[in-house]
């Protein structure tokens, strides 16, 4: 199965791991996933400072 990575470091998309762990993310499961890396990194972290937000409101 192939594997998918972002090099967030050269904004290249990579098939299997090629450039070094420190500057790439996945393995995701597409390329397409891959090429929205950046776009996914931002949803995440948006949602986790809302969990963050909600739980500081005890």
């Amino acid at each position: 199965m192939t594997q998918w990575w972002y090099n967030h470091r050269t904004g290249e998309v990579e098939e299997g791991p090629q450039s070094l762990g420190s500057d790439r993310d996945g393995p995701y499961a597409s390329r397409e996933d891959a090429e929205r890396a950046p776009e996914l990194a931002q949803e995440r972290a948006r949602k986790w400072a809302e969990e963050d937000a909600a739980e500081g409101d005890d």
